[in-house]
C-alpha cells in the first residue's frame, strides 16, 4: 500500500539554470544535490511542505533522463510514492499486472530504494515507489 505521496521529478537540460527557477516559483530552497551513478543523473531537491520536487539533469547521453528530453523535452517525468516494503509492493504490483522496470529494488537519491512502473500501466505516467533505507 502506498504511503504518503513523496515527490514529483521533473527532468531538465541545466540544474544551474533550473534551481533559481524553481526557487523563485515555489519560494522553497533547494536543500540538496546527490548524483546517482546508477542512473545517470545528478538530482537537486526542495522541499515544498511535505513534498519534495526533485529536478533531475541527465550526466551521460544514454540516461533514461536524457532520452526523455530528447524525445519530450524538459518537463514532468514521473511521480513518486512512499511505500514501506518495496520488495513486498513489488510483488504485489507485479501480481496485479503492473510492469516493472526493475526486478529488484535499485538505490535512489535521498537514501532511498526505487522501482519503476511502466508508464503504460499508468496512462503514460512514470510511477516510482521509494523506501526509506535504514
Amino acid at each position: 500500500m502506498f504511503g504518503k505521496f513523496e515527490h514529483i521529478g521533473i527532468a531538465v537540460r541545466n540544474l544551474e539554470e533550473s534551481i533559481p527557477i524553481y526557487e523563485k516559483l515555489t519560494g522553497a530552497k533547494c536543500y540538496k544535490r546527490e548524483e546517482v551513478k546508477s542512473e545517470g543523473v545528478i538530482t537537486a531537491f526542495l522541499k515544498i511542505g511535505e513534498t519534495k520536487l526533485e529536478l533531475l539533469q541527465a550526466t551521460n547521453a544514454e540516461s533514461a533522463i536524457a532520452k526523455s528530453i530528447e524525445k519530450r523535452g524538459e518537463g514532468f517525468h514521473h511521480m513518486a510514492f512512499a511505500v514501506d516494503n518495496i520488495e513486498e509492493e513489488m510483488k504485489n504490483k507485479a501480481a496485479e499486472g503492473f510492469r516493472l522496470l526493475n526486478d529488484e529494488p535499485k538505490e535512489g537519491a535521498d537514501n532511498k530504494l526505487i522501482c519503476f512502473i511502466h508508464p503504460k500501466d499508468a496512462n503514460g505516467v512514470l510511477i516510482e515507489l521509494c523506501q526509506d533505507r535504514d
